[in-house]
């Protein structure tokens, strides 16, 4: 009798046979520093798009805090290590959360990204490689600040959004963030999502404030893509280690996100060029590892 892992793999595997031309847009969920919510967003504004019809594959990408497991109240069996080891396939790191949401767990795997032999390397992007077509989004949420690992998933995936919240070292941070990825010179498309604001009107302040700055000196635009208001249920949902989104269906910060997920599906409706996507992704990556 197949276990559930065995069942989860027979499926992807099916589904790739209706997945040929399929766009899948790969982003990077970051913030400037820690504590703003920023896994607690990726995992529900995941689940919000997949309520929507969406295919979502969830990376964990934090290195030293992977938490989107915790979160979800999920035990993980593997984990990318097992991928980057040769242990196991794409599709045995593949693992299955809340509404059917697929996520791959974290940890030291993607800090091993910079250790890899050649064949590992190949082994890697040939693995990864088979994700393209088989989802609508593939979702990196990455470790707070601007470590080495964090700037290759920033500027390999298609765009990158950056969570901040309203008080001024949040604000600080997550401006230092783009200032020094857009140094480098790389052409990365920002977006903004303000959390824990106490209302409108003080999350759209703490955008139009960063918006405006990166537009004057860093002569770049910085949309926003979303408010998400300071609610207690957020707290309770996490104590639950389930999903707020879940948890309280009616919440403030449930609307706020699906909202923001509505906002992106259509977004993700433009269409997806050749050269971006998963292997727009990879060709990216190991240019910068090389």
């Amino acid at each position: 009798m197949n276990d559930q892992a065995e069942a989860l793999r027979h499926m992807v595997r099916n589904q790739s046979q209706n997945s040929e031309g399929k766009a899948t847009r790969v982003i990077t969920v970051t913030s400037g520093k820690g504590g703003v919510g920023k896994s607690n967003f990726s995992l529900n504004f995941s689940l919000a798009l997949q309520s929507l019809g969406l295919k979502v594959l969830i990376f964990d990408a934090d290195i030293g805090m992977a938490n989107i497991d915790v979160l979800m109240g999920v035990s993980a069996k593997y984990s990318l290590y097992h991928l980057l080891m040769q242990q196991k396939t794409i599709w045995d790191i593949i693992q299955e959360g809340p509404q059917g949401v697929h996520f791959i767990a974290g940890g030291s795997g993607f800090k091993d990204l910079l250790d890899l032999t050649s064949v590992q390397l190949d082994y890697f992007e040939e693995q990864i490689g088979k994700l393209h077509g088989e989802y609508d989004v593939i979702l990196f949420d990455t470790g707070a600040g601007l470590s080495k690992e964090t700037v290759k998933f920033i500027v390999a995936a298609q765009e990158a959004v950056v969570v901040t919240t309203p008080e001024p070292t949040s604000i600080t941070d997550a401006y230092a963030l783009i200032k020094m990825v857009t140094a480098m010179e790389h052409q990365v498309k920002f977006k903004l999502i303000v959390n824990r604001a106490i209302d409108e009107k003080e999350g759209k302040a703490t955008a139009d404030k960063i918006s405006l700055v990166a537009e004057r000196f860093l002569h770049i635009s910085l949309p926003i893509l979303g408010i998400v208001p300071d609610d207690p249920n957020v707290t309770k949902a996490v104590k639950k280690q389930i999903p707020f989104s879940l948890a309280f269906p009616n919440s403030v910060a449930t609307q706020s996100v699906m909202e923001i997920a509505r906002r992106f599906a259509d977004i993700s409706n433009t269409p997806v060029s050749a050269n971006s996507g998963v292997k727009g992704f990879l060709h990216k990556m190991f240019r910068l590892i090389n």
